[in-house]
């Protein structure tokens, strides 16, 4: 497909600046569902769940969309592998432009080894793609770590079994062979006894070893951008911990992209260097991930920091121990009740007439880095009044 030159000048320009090669550009990505009775007079229509999302991933980089459920995450990750079924999910515009290549990583090459992934001047765009091509990208170029494991993965097929199904797909590899690769990724994956859990079923397997699993299926074909939906949800604290260490681990080590998906900031805080906030379908704050932190400029990005719990220390007061956490009133407006200005207006300290009226745009930050884009009229412009609200690894930048 040919892609209109402005759509890849500004690329072109980033990627001479100094700045990562692209792997992924996200251009304004629209995505509505159908409703059967929502119209006037309960006649059928179309809804906007996404609107209007740009996102660029850079080679080698980790980027989070954070956000409340219900602000279109989820749904943004499914479009890039064209997973939302068509009726009652429609794509309504936009580009999802992959500067990648379609093709099969080289066979040999083993998981340990670092590889940057091939990229092409030209890119394509992941809407135009169909059938084989498609079945191409998915789970081999794009792999996707899906929010529930035991949902995920099939209860009647042994873990081997289904993590050399995508090397047999796309690696032509033989059933022995695809088993010996599964083992291979378990070890790489921090799974102990490796022979022995390839031969077992997703039952037998504890919640973590099964994310783990679900990690393991992901990297199987070595993919140049790894999609994490979730995958913390419904884990413990020291499990939560250990699957986000192995992310970036892996993330660094093979050289690929991570696209992170999370409610949590904390979560966000210890893996992505580049970070976009969701509400209501939208992107409405995108900043490198430290800058974020420590200096949110849209009320809701400020109203999410304010209400992480606050870490206690010596020299903290008891009421200060004992103040209770800050929320954010109201609740995501519905598809059905998108308001015509700003979609946050009705849960915003600072919203004014003009926020209820007109809808802002993303562009640049005030006081900020050029990459720090806001979606509001009236951008805050202080800091967050208590820093022990900012998870550790934003506040001093990501470890090398």
């Amino acid at each position: 497909m040919s892609v209109p030159a402005a759509a890849t000048s500004s690329l072109s320009d980033a990627d001479s600046a100094g700045e990562p090669t692209t792997l992924l550009q996200i251009s304004g990505l629209h995505v509505s569902f159908y409703s059967a009775s929502s119209g006037p007079g309960g006649t059928p229509q179309y809804l906007p769940a996404v609107q209007d999302v740009s996102l660029r991933v850079p080679v080698g980089t980790s980027v989070g969309i954070v956000g409340e459920s219900g602000s279109g995450k989820s749904v943004t990750a499914l479009s890039l592998l064209r997973l939302l079924p068509e009726p009652p999910a429609r794509i309504d515009g936009g580009q999802l432009l992959y500067y990648g290549t379609l093709g099969s990583a080289p066979s040999g090459t083993s998981l340990l080894e670092r590889r940057l992934p091939r990229t092409q001047a030209q890119p394509t765009d992941l809407l135009t793609l169909r059938g084989e091509s498609l079945r191409q990208l998915r789970g081999n170029r794009i792999a996707m770590v899906f929010q529930e494991p035991m949902t995920a993965l099939n209860p009647v097929f042994t873990i081997g079994d289904q993590i050399g199904e995508a090397l047999r797909a796309h690696q032509r590899l033989d059933r022995k062979a695809g088993f010996l690769a599964a083992e291979e990724l378990l070890q790489l994956v921090g799974i102990p006894e490796p022979r022995r859990r390839a031969k077992e079923y997703p039952h037998q397997l504890s919640g973590g070893q099964r994310q783990r699993v679900m990690i393991a299926m992901a990297l199987s074909c070595r993919p140049d951008l790894l999609i994490a939906d979730e995958p913390t949800t419904a884990l413990d604290v020291t499990t939560q911990a250990q699957i986000l260490e192995l992310l970036a681990r892996l993330q660094t080590e093979l050289g690929m992209s991570l696209l992170l998906i999370s409610h949590d900031l904390g979560v966000v805080a210890e893996v992505c260097e580049h970070v976009a906030v969701m509400y209501a379908g939208q992107v409405v704050e995108e900043a490198p991930a430290r800058e974020l932190f420590l200096a949110p400029r849209h009320p809701y990005t400020h109203g999410l920091l304010q209400a992480m719990p606050r870490l206690s220390s010596p020299t903290a007061t008891t009421a200060a121990m004992d103040t209770r956490l800050r929320e954010i009133p109201g609740r995501v407006p519905r598809l059905s009740e998108m308001p015509p200005g700003c979609r946050f207006a009705d849960r915003c300290d600072h919203a004014q007439a003009r926020c209820r009226a007109e809808a802002p745009l993303l562009q640049p930050a005030p006081a900020a880095s050029g990459s720090h884009q806001v979606r509001c009229h009236f951008p805050v412009l202080s800091d967050p009044a208590d820093r022990s609200t900012i998870p550790p690894r934003a506040a001093t930048g990501r470890p090398s």
